[in-house]
């Protein structure tokens, strides 16, 4: 703590992926942004990557679970590199995602490394919540804001490609797709194919050619493959109507396609051959440049480069391709809620809380509309088997009379329906003065429903928020505001 006003934060963000485990060390500035009277308002005013880590290629054992002595040995290593101990770690995020997310010790990993040290976010995500996180990390969100426009952001890394969609600033839909550069493994020396992952052998059923452990490598074999996969990332942004391999290789719900596509970006391991014009037709019919890394990757992103000109998408460049997703490290931002809320410190504190907004533009006061896209953002960020806790932010301005806030809250109830029944609170973080009303309206309504309504708190969609037990006589609650701190290239 440098004074009273400003606080350094040492944040450490982690990534292990299917092909890829990456470490990125941050120092975050918080200060205090409200005038000497008032309440304090923290806030992130800069921030410095201090070092950035190899690109390891992530250890798996020969059963395909992930190492994980292998894995912390990195951690520890990179930590010596950087010259910090975990004593130096304030806070911080463990991201993993792709194949290596469905590994069965994927959590327990997970939790051993956010107990090195401080407050760390834990995500074993999902495609749904690593296509928000990687959007944000490649400048799809911010690009979507500065110029009023919808942005597809396709994440393709070894394992998984997940797209994110993003309009002005705000993600509003995204699916998981079961393909990537390294579901067909191929020994860059030997030229042999030295593994066909599941779903691998689905795309090449969709072929009349065999393919098996062992064989020797055929260019013209893996162009189709390459060629099939790009295909059918295209069709899953198109159509609504799926093919059957495309049906296969979707791990989510297809994308709603209620919307036009303006643009698009490419991120992940794969993105660097999409951009990368040096990778051309003469690298692309050599089989010692396609498989360098002993995958496919760069054939790949070949495939989706010309597969996006030829359906005439816009490919806008991204601030980061293989870094989008790594670059998450957990920034605190300590606040107060407002005084009057609608909390049960029975159920508190409560932490690690993803953020939801369903309502990116003016608020549509009718009570199925709201239902339906409450329904909606918990779709988009989890999958139908893992619901989890969930705050529900509203961050509108308008004034809201009591006929207002009553069919609001019954918008509300409805929507978290598929939340509740299962046991979990209603979590409501609001921007406006009128916790306790919104919070008493919802009780009158249903009063089965554990409800936390706080309120004079501003939050963006994919922060996660830690609320603590009431303090001053239960007037307020401290709020720790937790923000995805995605790096960007230095200018």
């Amino acid at each position: 703590m440098s004074n009273t006003q400003t606080e350094i934060i040492k944040s450490v963000g982690i990534d292990i992926g299917t092909t890829t485990t990456q470490l990125v060390v941050s120092q975050l500035t918080v200060k205090n942004i409200a005038p000497g009277t008032l309440v304090p308002r923290m806030q992130i005013t800069d921030k410095t990557v201090e070092y950035k880590s190899e690109i390891h290629f992530t250890p798996i054992k020969d059963n395909y679970l992930i190492d994980v002595e292998r894995v912390f040995d990195l951690v520890n290593l990179e930590l010596k590199r950087a010259g910090i101990n975990t004593n130096d770690i304030d806070t911080g995020a463990v991201i993993i995602t792709g194949e290596t997310a469905k590994k069965e010790n994927a959590k327990s990993i997970s939790n051993q490394i956010a107990n090195f040290a401080g407050d760390f976010v834990v995500a074993t995500a999902g495609g749904k919540l690593e296509a928000v996180i990687a959007g944000k990390g490649s400048g799809a969100a911010d690009y979507s804001k500065k110029n009023f426009c919808t942005v597809a952001n396709i994440d393709i890394g070894g394992g998984t490609a997940n797209v994110g969609i993003y309009k002005n600033g705000k993600a509003i839909d995204s699916c998981c797709i079961n393909v990537g550069g390294r579901l067909l493994h191929i020994d860059k020396n030997t030229k042999k194919v030295m593994k066909i992952t599941e779903p691998m052998k689905h795309i090449i059923g969709e072929h009349e050619f065999d393919m098996n452990h062992g064989d020797a490598a055929d260019l013209s074999k893996v162009t189709l493959i390459c060629r099939k996969m790009a295909k059918v990332i295209v069709e899953c942004m198109q159509s609504k109507d799926l093919g059957n391999l495309s049906n296969k290789l979707l791990l989510s719900k297809a994308l709603r396609l209620d919307y036009e596509i303006d643009a698009v970006m490419i991120s992940g391991g794969v993105a660097d051959y999409v951009y990368n014009d040096a990778f051309n037709v003469d690298q692309a019919n050599n089989l010692m440049e396609v498989a360098r890394y002993g995958d496919i990757g760069p054939m790949l992103g070949y495939q989706v480069r010309i597969a996006m000109k030829a359906n005439g998408y816009k490919l806008i460049v991204p601030t980061e391709t293989i870094r989008a997703t790594v670059i998450g490290a957990g920034a605190q931002t300590v606040d107060v809620s407002g005084s009057t809320i609608l909390v049960n410190d029975s159920i508190l504190p409560m932490k690690n809380i993803p953020v939801i907004i369903p309502f990116q533009e003016k608020l549509n006061l009718n009570e199925d509309f709201i239902s339906r896209r409450i329904v909606q953002s918990i779709d988009n960020f989890f999958e139908e088997d893992a619901l989890e806790n969930v705050a529900i932010a509203l961050q509108h301005e308008e004034y809201l009379s009591f006929n207002d806030i009553n069919i609001l809250a019954r918008g509300i109830v409805k929507g978290a329906k598929k939340i509740t029944k299962l046991g979990l609170p209603l979590i409501l973080v609001i921007e406006q003065d009128l916790g306790k009303v919104m919070g008493q309206t919802i009780k009158f309504i249903d009063s089965s429903v554990t409800v936390i309504c706080i309120d004079q708190v501003k939050v963006s969609e994919g922060d996660y928020v830690d609320i603590g037990k009431s303090i001053a006589g239960g007037t307020v609650v401290p709020v720790v505001i937790k923000t995805l701190v995605f790096e960007t290239k230095q200018t």
